[in-house]
């Protein structure tokens, strides 16, 4: 078990049992500062803490004399949007049970969960009107559909507008949380199979919110970008509930095409992505750097300028040497925030060199979301983080090399999966919460993430291989884009690592116009064979590739970017 956090400066932060009691004491602090910009021109587009507050007010009050009692289940599907936050902590406040819908599922899947969350109302936005309205006789349990974007009333479809206009209530009748009833089921993204609805209460959240603020300061002055789907947990309690809890504001981008002209509007100071983002924005600074031979030494020369200026002192020398990329992030940008997997720590050595803090964390919807953090001035880029206040963690069984099964408990881990007793029971050990992920704990308390414990590859020597590391090593080279490890089976009936490797096209244009040859089968046998022969080279011998096939079309993935292992047919593919 880690000890290291009681060596921890932690922050005092105020105290919260219920994200209604969270709310309510930032609508009265913050009531006439900013707490929400949509960038997209939604109906609702820009809110106070107070108006919002009344909005929250009079929709929650409307949707109960409309015949939702507290603990009924409503979904809510639709963009990143201030409508959706509304509808959100509306059930937060009237005690209601919201169900987060990704709208970029299938219309099965979609279906599914409404349907198996025993959802009374449905919350959507009107994108999806003619979807509701098609597939409305199937969903038996659901009474209200209630549309983001109608003026009125039209058929059965409410209008949430409507609603809090004609609303008069003042927030007189809200009903008293117990913050251990059940708050939201969240469905998980299913990357290994069927989704499962992680039911998670009030107090699971707001102690989540609290040990996170004890690690991290977070100022009034704050603003969230908020780039990632609202509906996921990490987005929805770090960069939605996170920023209401510190008087920050909040910024929707339009959508992740636009969000250099959404950073210039917006200048948030707290960017929160998944790795995907921070590579993508890594690799076009590079570009633009090494574009010109004349950039690339001025490049290096202010990096040394910078750093011999910061040890005299010049603590924001960084910003003034590299201000033109300060100024492409909206030129107030002071931390940037990964989760949903590991980055790599090369971009995030790049960034702070640049002058931006950037920090890693861990968790899963199970936990509401995060478990550890690294905190901006104690950290390590390639580590998972620290157990946050008020969580244990241990490894569970651990092997020579100290790896185990990451488990967990405290007051953020879930009571369990909704109305699927078997997955609870398989999910838990003694009150201790199975992650399925395998990691270790180093000298310092620092969690380390290997990758999923049903990934494992059992090499020949009888050593764990974790392909996600392979991965991350294989997906740095420039030509592959993306990559699947996986153990097969040889001739010899002996297990051997191969990868599944889809190639960056755009790296291979790039490669063909500037060295003036024809991109063809040939090109890409040799390019990709010394990508692997390259990350063989940083990799023990039973840990090595020895086998590769090119896949032509990109893997099939969660919406929230997960590789779905089930699903890949490695069938389909090239055999070099």
């Amino acid at each position: 078990m880690n000890s290291n956090q009681n060596k921890l400066q932690l922050f005092e932060v105020p105290q919260i049992e219920s994200i209604q009691d969270m709310f309510l004491k930032s609508a009265d602090k913050f009531s006439n500062k900013l707490a929400m910009e949509d960038l997209t021109n939604y109906p609702i587009s820009k809110v106070t803490y107070s108006k919002l507050n009344e909005y929250i007010i009079k929709f929650g009050s409307s949707l109960q004399k409309l015949g939702i009692k507290p603990r009924d289940h409503i979904a809510v599907i639709g963009e990143n949007r201030v409508q959706w936050a509304i509808a959100f902590l509306a059930g937060m406040m009237y005690d209601f049970v919201i169900v987060p819908v990704d709208k970029g599922l299938t219309p099965g899947d979609i279906l599914n969960i409404i349907h198996e969350s025993d959802a009374t109302a449905l919350i959507f936005s009107g994108s999806l009107s003619d979807f509701i309205k098609e597939k409305k006789n199937i969903l038996a349990k659901v009474k209200f559909y209630i549309s983001m974007d109608l003026d009125r009333k039209q058929e059965d479809f409410y209008s949430m507008l409507e609603l809090i206009k004609s609303e008069k209530s003042n927030g007189t009748n809200l009903p008293k949380i117990n913050p251990d009833d059940v708050a939201e089921i969240i469905y998980t993204s299913g990357s290994l199979g069927r989704a499962k609805g992680v039911m998670l209460t009030q107090r699971n959240i707001s102690s989540n919110l609290v040990a996170m603020r004890q690690m991290i300061t977070i100022y009034p002055e704050d603003r969230f970008l908020g780039v990632l789907p609202i509906h996921h947990t990490y987005q929805c309690t770090c960069g939605l509930l996170c920023p209401l809890y510190s008087g920050s504001s909040v910024h929707f981008a339009r959508s992740l095409k636009t969000i250099p002209e959404d950073m210039a509007a917006s200048k948030p100071t707290i960017l929160l992505g998944a790795p995907l983002l921070y590579n993508k924005m890594y690799s076009k600074i590079i570009k633009n750097i090494s574009a010109k031979k004349t950039t690339s030494i001025l490049f290096n020369v202010m990096m040394n300028l910078s750093d011999l200026t910061k040890r005299f002192g010049w603590k924001n020398s960084k910003k003034v040497f590299f201000g033109k990329v300060h100024r492409t992030l909206g030129g107030s940008m002071r931390l940037l925030i990964a989760g949903g997997a590991a980055p790599d720590p090369k971009v995030s050595k790049f960034f702070r060199e640049l002058g931006f803090n950037i920090i890693q964390g861990y968790g899963l919807t199970e936990t509401s979301p995060i478990l550890a953090l690294n905190k901006i001035e104690y950290f390590k880029d390639d580590a998972a983080g620290l157990p946050l206040p008020g969580v244990e963690i241990i490894i569970n069984q651990p092997d020579k090399n100290g790896v185990g099964e990451i488990i967990a408990r405290g007051p953020s881990v879930m009571p369990g999966y909704y109305n699927n007793p078997s997955a609870t029971k398989e999910t838990f050990d003694n009150g201790w919460f199975k992650t399925g992920d395998l990691g270790y704990f180093d000298e310092e308390g620092f969690l380390f993430v290997c990758g999923r414990k049903k990934n494992v590859i059992i090499a020949n020597n009888g050593e764990n291989v974790y392909p996600e590391e392979i991965e991350d090593i294989l997906n740095r080279n420039q030509f592959v884009l993306e990559s699947m490890v996986y153990g097969e089976e040889d001739e010899k009936h002996n297990e051997r690592i191969v990868a599944l490797i889809v190639p960056d096209t755009s790296a291979f244009i790039e490669y063909s116009n500037k060295n003036n040859v024809q991109i063809n089968p040939e090109l890409i046998d040799n390019l990709i064979s010394q990508a692997v022969k390259e990350t063989n080279k940083q990799l023990p011998a039973f840990k090595q590739i020895r086998n590769f096939y090119i896949h032509e079309h990109e893997l099939e993935k969660t919406t929230t970017q997960k590789v779905k292992r089930y699903a890949v047919n490695v069938k389909e593919r090239t055999i070099v």
